[in-house]
């Protein structure tokens, strides 16, 4: 079962800043074990910074991924990744293709950059609070 998102919790949460929401989106992956992209029919949605870099949108929740589902990502729908999947195949994925996260993107937000590395790194710091 996936968390669901109140509205109350998504109106306060989209108010945060891209490091608060970053930290947000860490504690939300470990607790219910998935992240939130969006794709459509020919695939996984990128997008690009500044300099034309690929990014890969992710979200804690299928409410904050469903949000930016407008405009160029229209016909995208939200889709989750399991942890362990996430972890094992999408980072070094991510590093192998030159790729970074563009963590928790609003519609009126890029999100914060990171490279896939440094959300494992703060992920498996996460997780070891549960041991």
């Amino acid at each position: 079962m996936s968390y669901e998102v109140n509205d109350y919790e998504y109106d306060s949460v989209t108010s945060l800043s891209g490091p608060e929401r970053y930290q947000y989106l860490v504690n939300k992956i470990v607790d219910w074990e998935e992240v939130w992209s969006i794709k459509d029919q020919s695939g996984w949605s990128l997008m690009g910074d500044d300099t034309d870099n690929e990014l890969v949108p992710i979200w804690p929740a299928e409410k904050y991924a469903s949000a930016c589902c407008t405009g160029l990502w229209k016909n995208c729908e939200p889709e989750t990744i399991d942890l362990e999947t996430w972890l094992e195949k999408w980072i070094s994925g991510m590093s192998a293709d030159g790729r970074s996260c563009a963590v928790f993107p609003l519609p009126s937000d890029k999100g914060l950059v990171v490279t896939p590395e440094q959300l494992e790194k703060d992920i498996r710091e996460a997780l070891l609070q549960y041991e």
